[in-house]
């Protein structure tokens, strides 16, 4: 009897640090999720324009292929590669992790840049259009989806590899999966219900039995444009946001403390302006938009970088495959 009740003590001990993992686990996914928000969001907002043209009935298998080349990207290629990063050279991850900051930063500048009417966005579907053949059409704008994937899920793992604090191998390597399955279901997630919205829009205009119910159909029908145009502002907002706290971030990591310290400072003195009830959210805000105009100002040094030389490179690499 008592090695029966030593036996369950042990495997009650077990269930406890096996449930202790979980939630480890679940905590630092959320943590190092929520620490890539711009490129998550970034994410969501570039993906419907592949669907443009397509029957409504190819919509949702479009985004399921898309959805499961972007889990393939994270779970097969970049999820080991971050594994390896972090066990055999881990001072290369600020360096990479600064990399990503700095694209954000250029695509959210370009994309400012696009909206005041300069230079022409170089994200999206590229002349693939032009092919008449629908079959060919959908496999081309695939494979286009998966790759701008590849780079922004490159971005959002990287980033929660830097967010993971020291930890056991396989707790690096189930939080860094939990957060590409969880950060895949929210994005293309968000994808299929934004890109069926108009559908069931109509469908509620024409089919709701209330005139509620037609009422809103209408509306979600007319709010969808207008919608879509907020998204790609907040987006472009929150890539500008974390690329330029990333590149501060990088630079104090590197022994560059001036920048972080002068944007603290500013932060507290604004947050010092306004009520103590208020003091985080104004300290929060104003360290966001220095880092926010920070990555603007470094994004559009590096537009005439990207497009008149890494754009055109990677457009011949990739051509060749």
């Amino acid at each position: 009897m008592s090695g029966l009740l030593a036996l369950l003590d042990d495997v009650a001990g077990i269930a406890k640090v096996a449930a202790a993992s979980v939630d480890d686990i679940a905590g630092q996914a959320a943590k190092a999720g929520a620490k890539a928000a711009g490129a998550v969001i970034d994410d969501a907002a570039v993906t419907p324009k592949y669907l443009t043209g397509f029957e409504p009935a190819r919509e949702l298998p479009i985004v399921w292929r898309i959805a499961r080349g972007s889990l393939i990207n994270k779970l097969v290629f970049l999820l080991p590669a971050g594994l390896a990063l972090s066990a055999f050279a881990p001072w290369l991850i600020a360096p990479l992790l600064m990399l990503g900051g700095a694209y954000l930063c250029f695509e959210g500048a370009e994309k400012v840049a696009h909206a005041l009417g300069f230079g022409a966005h170089h994200g999206g579907p590229d002349g693939s259009h032009l092919n008449r053949d629908p079959a060919h059409l959908e496999e081309e704008k695939i494979k286009g989806a998966i790759k701008t994937d590849f780079i922004l899920s490159a971005e959002i793992m990287t980033i929660a590899l830097a967010a993971i604090p020291a930890s056991t191998f396989w707790l690096e390597a189930a939080t860094l999966a939990t957060v590409a399955v969880g950060i895949t279901l929210a994005v293309y997630g968000a994808v299929a219900l934004i890109v069926k919205a108009d559908d069931l829009g109509l469908w509620m205009a024409a089919k709701g039995r209330l005139g509620l119910t037609r009422a809103l159909g209408r509306g979600i029908v007319t709010a969808m444009p207008g919608f879509m145009k907020l998204l790609m502002v907040v987006g472009t907002a929150a890539m500008l946001w974390v690329g330029g706290s990333i590149i501060v971030h990088g630079l104090a990591e590197m022994g560059w403390h001036g920048p972080e310290e002068a944007i603290k400072h500013y932060a507290v003195a604004v947050a010092d302006l306004g009520a103590e009830s208020w003091r985080g959210a104004l300290e929060w805000t104003g360290k966001a938009a220095i880092d926010g105009l920070l990555g603007l100002a470094l994004g559009i040094v590096l537009i005439p970088i990207g497009t008149r030389l890494i754009a055109p490179l990677w457009a011949r690499v990739f051509a060749r495959g």
